[in-house]
Formats: C-alpha cells, sequence, structure tokens
C-alpha cells in the first residue's frame, strides 16, 4: 500500500501558515454571490466579472454552475474557489444565501477558519444572517463584517453598528468608514493611514474600480463636511483588536458595493492580515489534530452533476492536517477500508484542474468518491483520527416521491440514494409507505426542487411528489414507535442514519401527545445532533 507521503512538519506549518479558509455568509440577495466573483477579479483569476447590476441582466457568476443556479440568479449550491494573492492561498467558500439550504451552509462552515458576514446597507441584519451568525459563534468561527451596496440609499453607518451590538452582541472595530452616506458615496476612509480612497467605476462592474489615494488635506478640501463626519463617527469606535476578533466579541467591519468592485481590495488584504491560519481541529474525542501532524482530511460536501459530459461524483474534503499528495491511498474512517486519491481536483466554481499536493486548510475534490458521504474523515493509514461528523437539522416539510414512469424505477432509487448521501434532501422510511414512494424530508421546499430537477436531468427519472401534512420532528426511541402510531396525525419514519423521527402536523398535536404521553421520548432535533 501506498501510504500518504512524510513531509517536514516546518514545511507544513508554514504552507497552514498562507492559508486563508472562508466562507461568505449573508441573507438571500445581500450580493454574496457577486462578492465572490469580485474578490476572484480582484485577484486577478479572471479578467471580466459575471455579475451586472440587476438579477434580470445578470450573466451566470462563475460559481454558480447550476442550471437552475443560473435561471433564478440565486446560489442554491455551496461552490469552492482557490486562487493565490499576493503570497497567499485563498481557499473562498460562497455558500447558498437562500434559507431553504441551510443545512448546506452549516455543513461550509464546519470546514472554514473565518466567515465573511455580508450586510446590505439598506437591510442590515437579516433573519438567515442572524441564524448563520449563530453558527458561526457556536463553532468559534470568527466573523469580519463587509457593508455592501454602500453606493445606493441605506442606513447610516452608526446604525448598522449599532444593531451589531443591540442584537448579536458583536462590537465593530472599523477597518474604514464611508465618506458620505449610503447612495451619495465619496470614498472611504482607510483608518490605517487616515487617507481616503476614491474609486473610478467600471461599467456594470465588469473590471476592477480604479482607485485613487487623496491625503487627508486633500479629503478635507474635497469633501470638507463629509470628511469631517466620518473623522468624527471613526472616532467613537475602537481600533481592530486581533484578540477579541478571533475570540468572537468584537467583528473588523469594511464597508464598499460588490457589484462595482468597491471595497473588495480593502476586504482581501484584511483577510491576509486577520483571518486565521488552519490550526489544530479537534477530534471526536476533543483531542487537537495539529497542522503538523500526518495527513487528514474532513468529507463536508458531495455533489455529483457538476459535469454534464461526466457523470461523476466529487466530494469536497478540507484537509484539516499534513500534506495530501494526488495518488496516495489513506484510509477512510468510517469503514477502515483504503481509498485511492489518483483522481483529486482543485476548483474554480464548476471549472476543474488537477490537483497534485494541498495542505491544511486547502479544500481538494476527489472523482468518482461513491464511499464517501458527508461528515466521513480520511486520515493516514497509520496516524488514525475521526473528526465530529456534520449536523443533521429538523425538517419542516414533508413528501413522498414517486417515478411518473414505472420503467425507471431502479434509475430513481438510484438516484434517491445519491440525493440523499450529497445531503440534498434526507430520506425517511416509513412502515406506511412502500419503498417506491421514499418520503423526502427537507428544510425549506426549494430543496424539493432541485431534487427533483436533479433527477430528472442526471437519471432521466420523471418524479411526482405528494406534499405530506407534517411541519415538525421529534427523535424517539424504538419502544414507542407503535404508541406513536396508534395516535391521529402522527407518524414514525426512519432516517437512513437509523434514527428513528415522529412526525406532527404542528405543535398543537405535539404538545397533546406530550400532555397524554409524558415518559414518551420526544426530543428535538438540533444542530450538531445526528
Amino acid at each position: 500500500m501506498v501510504t500518504a507521503p512524510a513531509s517536514a512538519p516546518a514545511d507544513i506549518a508554514a504552507e497552514a501558515r498562507r492559508r486563508r479558509t472562508f466562507a461568505v455568509i449573508s441573507h438571500p440577495d445581500a450580493g454574496k454571490s457577486t462578492l465572490t466573483e469580485a474578490l476572484a477579479l480582484h485577484a486577478r483569476v479572471i479578467g471580466e466579472a459575471g455579475a451586472v447590476h440587476g438579477k434580470s441582466g445578470r450573466k451566470s457568476v462563475i460559481s454558480d454552475w447550476m442550471e437552475m443556479e443560473q435561471a433564478r440568479g440565486i446560489s442554491i449550491t455551496s461552490a469552492a474557489l482557490q486562487f493565490e494573492y499576493h503570497g497567499h492561498v485563498i481557499n473562498l467558500l460562497d455558500t447558498p444565501g437562500h434559507a431553504d439550504f441551510s443545512e448546506d451552509t452549516y455543513r461550509v462552515l464546519a470546514a472554514v477558519d473565518c466567515a465573511v458576514m455580508l450586510l446590505d446597507a439598506a437591510k442590515g441584519l437579516e433573519p438567515q444572517t442572524l441564524k448563520l451568525f449563530d453558527v458561526c459563534r457556536h463553532r468559534g468561527v470568527p466573523v469580519i463584517t463587509f457593508v455592501n451596496k454602500w453606493d445606493r440609499p441605506g442606513l447610516h453607518a452608526l446604525d448598522l453598528v449599532d444593531q451589531l451590538a443591540e442584537r448579536i452582541d458583536l462590537h465593530a472595530t472599523p477597518v474604514n468608514w464611508p465618506v458620505g452616506e449610503a447612495g451619495t458615496f465619496h470614498g472611504l476612509l482607510d483608518r490605517g493611514t487616515e487617507t481616503m480612497i476614491t474609486f473610478e467605476r467600471a461599467p456594470g462592474g465588469s473590471r476592477i474600480a480604479d482607485e485613487s489615494v487623496l491625503s487627508a488635506g486633500e479629503a478635507k478640501a474635497a469633501y470638507p463636511n463629509e470628511w469631517s463626519a466620518a473623522l468624527d463617527e471613526l472616532a467613537l469606535l475602537d481600533p481592530v483588536d486581533d484578540e477579541s476578533f478571533r475570540a468572537g466579541y468584537s467583528t473588523p467591519m469594511l464597508f464598499g458595493a460588490a457589484v462595482s468592485n468597491i471595497g473588495v481590495r480593502a476586504l482581501l488584504n484584511t483577510l491576509l492580515e486577520l483571518a486565521p491560519a488552519p490550526s489544530a481541529r479537534e477530534d471526536v474525542d476533543g483531542s487537537p489534530r495539529p497542522v503538523d501532524a500526518p495527513f487528514s482530511g474532513l468529507v463536508f460536501k458531495v455533489q455529483a452533476g457538476m459535469d454534464p459530459a461526466h457523470r461523476d461524483r466529487l466530494a469536497f474534503v478540507r484537509v484539516c492536517s499534513g500534506r495530501f499528495e494526488r495518488g496516495t491511498v489513506v484510509t477512510h474512517a468510517a469503514t477502515g477500508k483504503p481509498f485511492a486519491t489518483k483522481y483529486a481536483r482543485a476548483m474554480l466554481g464548476r471549472e476543474r484542474g488537477t490537483v497534485d499536493i494541498a495542505f491544511p486548510g486547502d479544500i481538494v475534490g476527489l472523482v468518482n468518491a461513491s464511499a464517501l458521504t458527508v461528515g466521513d474523515t480520511l486520515h493516514d493509514h497509520d496516524a488514525p483520527v475521526t473528526f465530529p461528523g456534520m449536523p443533521s437539522f429538523a425538517p419542516e416539510h414533508f413528501a413522498t416521491a414517486r417515478t411518473t414512469d414505472t420503467g425507471k424505477a431502479k434509475q430513481f432509487r438510484r438516484g434517491i440514494e445519491q440525493l440523499a448521501e450529497e445531503g440534498v434532501v434526507q430520506i425517511l422510511h416509513s412502515d406506511r409507505r412502500g419503498d417506491g414512494a421514499p418520503m423526502l424530508a427537507a428544510v425549506g421546499p426549494l430543496q424539493f426542487e432541485v431534487a427533483t430537477a436533479r433527477l430528472k436531468q442526471e437519471f432521466g427519472v420523471p418524479v411526482a411528489l405528494d406534499s405530506l401534512p407534517y411541519s415538525l420532528a421529534r427523535r424517539t426511541a424504538a419502544e414507542h414507535v407503535a404508541l406513536l402510531n396508534g395516535e391521529a396525525g402522527v407518524e414514525v419514519a426512519e432516517r437512513r442514519d437509523g434514527a428513528l423521527l415522529a412526525l406532527f402536523p404542528d405543535k398543537w398535536r405535539l404538545s397533546s401527545v406530550q400532555r397524554r404521553h409524558p415518559d414518551v421520548v420526544l426530543e428535538p432535533l438540533v444542530a450538531g445532533t445526528s
């Protein structure tokens, strides 16, 4: 057996220090994919951004590769982009903003060291942003805040600072500050140099905005009132403190407009300066795995159908420790079996390139990884480790699925199994329903659309869904299944991982059952459990 190659710990540690692995999180329509595109543009990875003003006229961005994403102008899958910038390796994970795909975003947050929280200047903190920030705080992921769309009318900058403090107890420490209110934006006051950066917008944001630097005197002469106001406001706020940022108490704050590529360079530079490099990751027993330990990696996403020309399946692996080298044989922790890494890819959205070597923080795509599922650990043969698995969330929407073409039953079963392994939907089996009509469970109904579209496109299987009248799921025990199935409006189903879920139409029915049967196990499903 060829095992993972040895590499000097000093070399591995040095490579890890060069890495910055982060995700962009936001509420839908805050401009997340546009920011991703702008970051790639500033790093000279692409020559022209794929986003222009307005969703209706927008080209598809490089991170939105699925047909549904391009048609709707939203991100519904996670995409990994890797590029070099100023001597560092950037691993940027663009996540779905739509609330229906929270599970996918939560998994991505298990694979990053930092997050950029994107706020719409006119809307501030929105519900989905709040949920995702809570996950970052729970996981200890530090957050940098980027206020987007400052070239449009919006809230006052200090009001946004107050929102962070009052709603999520996060102390804003600005890196830069807008000169001019939202919608009458003149430029950015750079806190470190006390200069003003002005921008000449490119048409449609297709290229990097030209920047000019004004001294404090020049800025005061050109914009006397706005410059003085910016200085006065900034003086009210503390400077960046690295210790409190990494502890999750404060957030470096920047302003800009991603669609015009304004303020994006400052964000990239801030990520290099402040975002933490990969560090030791705790295993299931709570013991840290140092970055210079032998190879280990965490599967945080499995995706098929990225390339219609090749019916392959790609497992996204975050390298947690050691040196990954294509062609070596590692061990699949869940089964103890060897796993070959001959076909390893680096991604730029949908585009792929072969990756030969990777280090902690890097994201590697393993092709035709049919044995791998979300949450699996890979490790060096002689240095076993298992990392905590991925969360499963309480579904709120349920339906049975059946193919309308009886000749495609085999393809239907194979497709359903694949979607379940990828985490597109949860698959439940109930004694009331046969294998020909499995139960699909989802956080949001758009997941059902993705599932049916992919079954048709990738497997040639037309599918009909029949909605079920449930909205709540609770974990129960085997000894209570018969009793619960005897309750009106209640059904118990088994998830792929063996968990027994009692399904209820609403909270009132759940309360009624709990009141009459206080000893029955009905535990909430929460993030981080499975």
